[in-house]
């Protein structure tokens, strides 16, 4: 069991952080302790553990302290005083008062592990949708390209080439959680690392004390209002990726060259106006339809492959052609995301475009689901109401091109490919997206299914509710083209038995999760298996099978 002496963390945390603006350590001339880890659950304190008071939206640590007492807690981190909770403190416990605790957890927890992100070349990926999708086409370039890279985002963690599972829906770790994978990574002989990097990360100093080199962004877009409260403060998380440029000295490299900080920014995305006059040391931009350091053109899609020209405008070498079995032009933003950071690294295009053409797939993203059916189907992890209109445009290019005609022409006429797409939206999440996405849905898919995605303590029927009369807002009929069906297997299963040869069903908002929350219960899921047992059943003319959900004994379809 490894173990740190409080006063030498306080001594490391502020030589880190001397002529700099960061948080400085709090003042302690009490007794040293020797801890054994920084813990927030009452029921992982034992003696040695300081216990975390942290303070969130909705939860306060702060009474769970005396529990955290009685159980040996060797230390207790908090933002308020013992006087102020009534507690008196044992003898030998140290009590260290803190104005933020996330914030000082943050720099205690990079102490601990001896500030591994100054040791590593850290590249940032934020973004409302496509992080995950970026950083591992990202990983994938830079391994191409021989690079001794890490990873760590939604789908998974990866090391040396070792893959690790990751918490059911987190996307950035806890502090001491990334502090501890990012030294693994240094002592693996690892020199850079791929970190999504999300607004609650940020906003939550998740990745307070991580020392930056490179930050990329995909978009930024309607999401996560449920937490931040406004979408200026949405923004504001996010942009602070960036100032974190300006925050510590430049990294020299193996090489002996020094990195220069830089900003990847999407010049076609809303947030580029706002992004750019952040002046970071080096920035680089990459966009389809404006002027920028990385575009595509000549862009070509089919149901298998997409094809593009990667021009980059410092190099006089003829355009490159990347072949991708990746759809969608989103996926064309992310492949142009990660062939910038490679740029900024040195990396030559040939490489490049090596990496990106090795990207096979993308566990949850457009990933195709065949089981022998005569149509598309197609899985993926849009969740937010850009993700869902870029999935469902990226599935209409993937089905054979027609001549123009009308939703109801589509609809009515039986060779006319159409788009079937199911989706939900989460519970105890932004509002106020549950009814954009339906109407999205309802705009751009030709017949839609609004089922279960995460509902948790919120009723399910309120959420389906809300979607329908943002369907019924686009003209939609429930019964007609727009369907509720509570459990997401029948709903999958049923979307199956509306498809003809040629249509694709489009199963959005789970991807490569292995989950589905109901109360406070998560319930094995997996969007990808589900739909091969629907298939198998659907095929087989047999029902849809149980697969688990609290609510298959419901799958009346609303009329």
């Amino acid at each position: 069991m490894q173990t740190r002496n409080l006063k030498q963390l306080l001594a490391d945390w502020k030589t880190a952080v001397h002529n700099t603006p960061h948080l400085q350590p709090p003042l302690y001339a009490g007794p040293d302790v020797t801890l054994t880890k920084f813990t927030e659950k009452t029921s992982e304190v034992e003696p040695g553990a300081c216990f975390v008071a942290r303070v969130r939206t909705g939860s306060d640590g702060h009474p769970y302290i005396g529990k955290a007492l009685e159980r040996g807690a060797s230390m207790i981190l908090a933002q308020r005083s013992p006087s102020e909770l009534a507690l008196t403190i044992p003898n030998g416990v140290v009590w260290l008062h803190v104005a933020d605790t996330a914030e000082s957890l943050a720099w205690l927890a990079a102490a601990w592990e001896g500030f591994p992100s100054r040791d590593l070349v850290v590249i940032g990926i934020t973004g409302t949708d496509g992080k995950s999708s970026t950083a591992n086409i990202l990983y994938e370039v830079l391994y191409t390209a021989g690079l001794k890279v890490g990873l760590l985002s939604t789908i998974k963690a990866v090391i040396g080439g070792a893959e690790e599972l990751l918490e059911l829906h987190v996307t950035t770790p806890e502090a001491p959680v990334i502090q501890r994978y990012l030294r693994r990574m240094v002592d693996a002989g690892m020199t850079h690392v791929i970190l999504e990097t999300t607004s609650h990360a940020l906003a939550q100093h998740r990745v307070t004390a991580v020392h930056y080199d490179i930050a990329a962004v995909t978009n930024i877009t309607h999401e996560h209002l449920d937490y931040h409260g406004s979408w200026e403060a949405y923004f504001a998380a996010k942009a602070g990726l960036f100032a974190k440029l300006r925050e510590y000295k430049t990294k020299r490299l193996e090489t002996g060259d020094y990195l220069t900080k830089t900003a990847v920014l999407n010049r076609d995305d809303a947030s580029y106006e706002r992004l750019n006059p952040i002046n970071a040391p080096r920035q680089l931009t990459y966009a389809i339809h404006q002027n920028a350091d990385i575009t595509a053109a000549n862009i070509q899609h089919t149901a298998a492959k997409m094809q593009f020209n990667l021009i980059v405008a410092s190099s006089p070498a003829r355009p490159l052609t990347v072949s991708s079995s990746l759809v969608g032009e989103f996926n064309i933003y992310n492949m142009l995301a990660a062939a910038a950071v490679a740029h900024t690294l040195g990396i030559e295009l040939n490489l490049i475009k090596q990496g990106l053409e090795a990207v096979e797939g993308l566990d949850g993203r457009m990933q195709r689901i065949h089981r022998g059916q005569p149509f598309l189907t197609i899985v993926d992890f849009a969740h937010t109401p850009n993700a869902l209109e870029k999935a469902i445009a990226a599935a209409r290019a993937m089905l054979p091109q027609q001549p123009h005609k009308t939703k109801d022409e589509r609809r009515m006429t039986s060779d006319t490919p159409r788009i079937i797409a199911v989706f939900g939206s989460a519970g105890k999440r932004d509002v106020e997206k549950r009814r954009l996405m339906a109407e999205i849905g309802a705009r751009d898919a030709d017949l839609v299914i609004l089922t279960a995605e995460d509902p948790r303590t919120e009723s399910l029927d309120d959420i389906l509710t809300m979607m329908a009369d943002g369907a019924r807002a686009q003209g939609a009929t429930e019964g007609k083209t727009f369907w509720r069906i509570p459990d997401r297997g029948k709903a999958i299963y049923f979307a199956l038995t509306l498809a003809r040869p040629q249509d694709l069903v489009l199963i959005c908002g789970k991807g490569h999760e292995q989950s589905m929350c109901f109360g406070v219960t998560e319930y094995p899921w997996d969007d990808r298996e589900a739909t091969e047992e629907a298939l198998d059943a659907f095929l087989q003319n047999h029902s849809m099978p149980n697969l688990g959900l609290p609510t298959f004994t419901d799958g009346r379809i609303a009329q």
